[in-house]
């Protein structure tokens, strides 16, 4: 590693060192490293091989329900199979350890939770549980994963028969209130927002950051492409999640 770089590593810890009320906000490029696609890399990104409003929004899976779950089953198995990696678990020992307090992600993988992290808010919700499009009866999705990953089975309700939805935030849907709540409210009263492989562009969680800087935070940013506030950040690392972190974790030194 150059002295440039190792500045940047030291300039992050210190920080870090000093935030007594950090924020990490995560995207789907802390998770590539585990095996999970994101969704707007050249060639692999889901965005880049889907029509995102055609497979992924409230109006296409009220439309075909099916088709919605034909598309999420390899991302779904991807997810299922994937185990935290070097980024989640830093995250994890820098929440224990008391300098993050809260984990804004917009993955569904629970991959933090996984990985060790308590105070997670997953504002583009989960895979964990489903609800019903007519009764709106809410369950654990655990019964029906198996049988859905291996055939392809598209989960009924076992109430009333009908099709059940992922909570997982799509397309034209609101954000979960509680979960956005509690985000906005973090942001706001941060003292560290720490940006991990998110390009910021899925409003509203993008302005998040901005939200932050507005009330005094510090910015440091994590991703491999860059995003609108690159220039208004304090360090801006354009590399993997999964090196930078536990560089940055490294150089705290239990300090």
């Amino acid at each position: 590693m150059g002295s440039r770089a190792q500045e940047k590593i030291h300039r992050a810890a210190d920080i870090v060192l000093n935030s007594k009320r950090g924020v990490v906000l995560s995207g789907a490029g802390i998770s590539t490293p585990s095996g999970i696609p994101d969704f707007r890399s050249p060639s692999s990104g889901l965005w880049y091989q889907f029509e995102a409003l055609e497979v992924a929004s409230l109006n296409a899976f009220r439309y075909n329900p099916r088709k919605f779950y034909a598309w999420l089953q390899p991302l779904a198995e991807k997810i299922y199979q994937a185990q935290p990696n070097p980024a989640h678990l830093a995250i994890a020992d820098l929440e224990a350890s008391g300098h993050i307090d809260t984990i804004i992600t917009q993955n569904i993988d629970r991959l933090h939770q996984r990985a060790g992290s308590r105070q997670v808010l997953e504002v583009h919700g989960s895979l964990e549980t489903l609800t019903c499009t007519h009764c709106f009866k809410k369950g654990d999705s655990a019964p029906y994963i198996e049988p859905y990953l291996h055939s392809g089975v598209v989960p009924l309700c076992a109430s009333c028969g009908h099709v059940l939805k992922p909570d997982v935030i799509l397309f034209g849907e609101q954000l979960p209130h509680r979960a956005w709540q509690l985000a906005q409210q973090a942001s706001k009263r941060c003292d560290l927002m720490l940006v991990v492989g998110s390009s910021l562009e899925v409003l509203p969680v993008a302005g998040l950051p901005m939200r932050a800087l507005e009330h005094g935070a510090h910015l440091i940013i994590i991703n491999n492409s860059e995003t609108y506030l690159d220039t208004r950040a304090d360090v801006v690392f354009s590399e993997d999640a999964a090196a930078i972190l536990p560089l940055i974790e490294e150089a705290l030194g239990g300090r």
